[in-house]
């Protein structure tokens, strides 16, 4: 972008006709850390949506990390070299991707940390949610509904990604200051169905009485629902979180008297994270840190999230659209 304004003056300053407006756009390099779940697709078809929207201001140079550290810090050096403007990325480690970030910085380059942080200050905005607060909200509830007592399991995403440890440090907090509360064990299930149902088997199988879960994704919490009912154990109070098949599964599931809560990560971060690095771009002031609050769904506004006519697939908290839901999620 600095190449082109520097264009433009010599050009008028030679006389010459400046070039059409629509030549002049921001280039931002946009990293997809991870394909390998319906949020995170979710996540990047949001960004696209938006960057269709300002197709006419905004070039994308697109990469995608598959979950490698080492990969997404080659991706942000490609787009160095390739001069983008600015750089959007979900770090997959806290700290492997710092070196490069402070690389971008000197080269003026914009840093937007979408859903994930780092441990250091070298980026220009951050935009998710609280994630401790994410883990507050799900555990304060699961404290009432056990009335401060009780044996509880507990299901982590990915140790190491912020998002994860984050959540499980705010719920730790709550958990803490129960002394009747018995957290047996905390497992990380990668907000995967498949992994959450085997850790959740296993540790049926070992104890006898397991009275709540807490769990950090719909998921994982899906996998957890079945274990206990392939076990046929009664179904004890747990958190979840805002995906439709989870969300269709805790609505069949009430009338038996199954109860739930779902704090929520939007995926709409992923087109606020393009707004935010467009107005750092035009010299807006921008707050560092934009830590949205905690949507939450109860058994109040269940029904307002609930959407039988969408797929399993789908993310309530979005600014697609029902025709974008539908493209991006096959069933």
């Amino acid at each position: 972008m600095k190449l082109k304004k520097l264009l433009l003056v010599a050009s008028v300053l030679a006389g010459m006709a400046a070039p059409a407006m629509a030549e002049d756009k921001f280039t931002i390099g946009y990293d997809n850390y991870f394909n390998g779940n319906s949020w995170s697709v979710q996540l990047s078809k949001e960004f696209e949506a938006e960057a269709e929207r300002h197709q006419d201001t905004v070039d994308v140079v697109y990469t995608e990390s598959e979950l490698k550290a080492d990969k997404q810090v080659s991706n942000i050096e490609d787009m160095i070299t390739r001069g983008v403007d600015a750089i959007i990325l979900t770090p997959i480690s806290p700290t492997a991707v710092i070196p490069v970030l402070k690389k971008a910085e000197a080269q003026d380059i914009k840093i937007v940390l979408l859903a994930s942080t780092i441990r250091s200050d070298d980026y220009d905005a951050l935009v998710t949610v609280d994630d401790v607060d994410f883990g507050k909200a799900g555990a304060e509830w699961l404290a009432d509904k056990l009335d401060g007592k009780g044996r509880i399991i507990a299901l982590n995403g990915i140790s190491g990604i912020s998002a994860s440890d984050d959540r499980w440090k705010g719920a730790k907090a709550v958990f803490d200051e129960y002394p009747d509360i018995e957290v047996i064990s905390v497992v990380d299930a990668g907000w995967d169905y498949a992994k959450a149902k085997v850790a959740v088997s296993n540790l049926l199988a070992a104890n006898p009485e397991i009275d709540g879960v807490w769990s950090q994704g719909g998921s994982m919490t899906l996998g957890a629902i079945d274990a206990f009912e392939a076990a046929q154990r009664p179904l004890v109070p747990m958190t979840g979180e805002d995906n439709n098949g989870y969300l269709k599964r805790w609505t069949a599931l009430e009338a038996d008297g199954f109860e739930s809560v779902a704090p929520s990560k939007p995926t709409w971060l992923g087109s606020e994270a393009l707004l935010v690095a467009l107005d750092l771009l035009q010299g807006e002031e921008v707050e560092k840190n934009k830590l949205y609050e905690v949507p939450m769904i109860t058994s109040e506004n269940l029904s307002e999230f609930t959407r039988d006519d969408l797929s399993d697939s789908f993310w309530a908290n979005t600014r697609l659209s029902d025709e974008q839901v539908r493209a991006t999620f096959q069933d």
